[in-house]
């Protein structure tokens, strides 16, 4: 059975519940977005997603790992061949575990790299 979990108000509380080595992975992720233009973070689907011109990345907290997925990762893995496909539209996450470090220009690139082909392609759950 899955604990249901009550979801967070916001992106700053979603963090704030989290400890120890999730807390340290989720917090540089929202660095490297926020350094990298800032696409407007809020909580659906009980994580926190960011948006611009549609849902641009994903960033969930689970027990053993944390998700970084783009909606348009498929079109992201030359820049980081990690990221794994999956799920619907071009969806593509790499995942962190226990003991791993964020690369902050990395994850910097990847989140302009997506925000920029949001602006330039659109919403990537429009049309599907």
């Amino acid at each position: 059975m899955m604990r249901r979990e009550i979801p967070a108000e916001s992106p700053e509380a979603y963090v704030e519940a989290l400890s120890g080595w999730r807390r340290d992975i989720v917090e540089a992720l929202r660095a490297a977005t926020r350094a990298a233009g800032d696409p407007e973070a809020r909580i659906k689907w009980g994580h926190i997603v960011c948006f611009s011109n549609g849902p641009v990345l994903l960033i969930r907290a689970e027990q053993a790992r944390v998700l970084f997925g783009f909606w348009r990762g498929k079109r992201l893995r030359h820049i980081e061949p990690r990221l794994k496909a999956g799920g619907k539209y071009q969806l593509a996450t790499m995942t962190f575990v226990e003991g791993d470090t964020v690369d902050i220009g990395l994850a910097e690139t990847l989140v302009r790299e997506a925000v920029r082909l949001n602006n330039e392609v659109g919403d990537p759950t429009k049309g599907v």
